[in-house]
């Protein structure tokens, strides 16, 4: 009965924008780890997933439901080296992305706790 709810656009945009910055945090915390190993290339958020959602949001398809979209990560296309041992990952880059994410997610946790605040509200009749 409160499966509507749950299926509304703006939820479902929600909760898969908020899947892919917990993975995106992830790879910001692996890209981190490994700033130092040779070789490695920098981790981030596949950008086909969000060009995905953008068409699923324009044709109405996401309320139908989004189990089948997930974010995935892959390595990033666009880093260059920033070192002689072909490591890609910038600590400034990766602490700026850091905090944009961080940002990004609580917003849409915010976002995604005021639905279901609603939906007690709306069964208790209690705001609290």
């Amino acid at each position: 009965m409160i499966d509507p709810i749950f299926q509304s656009d703006n939820y479902q945009l929600a909760r898969k924008l908020l899947d892919a910055a917990a993975l995106r945090s992830e790879a910001i915390a692996s890209n981190v780890a490994n700033a130092e190993t040779p070789g490695y290339r920098r981790l981030d958020v596949a950008a086909d997933f969000a060009e995905q959602l953008k068409a699923r949001s324009r044709t109405g398809e996401l309320a139908g439901g989004t189990d089948s979209l997930r974010p995935t990560l892959i390595p990033d296309p666009f880093a260059r080296s920033v070192r002689p041992d072909g490591n890609s990952v910038d600590i400034e880059h990766e602490l700026l992305a850091m905090n944009k994410n961080s940002v990004e997610y609580e917003f849409l946790s915010d976002v995604v706790t005021g639905n279901i605040k609603q939906l007690k509200m709306a069964i208790t009749g209690r705001s609290f």
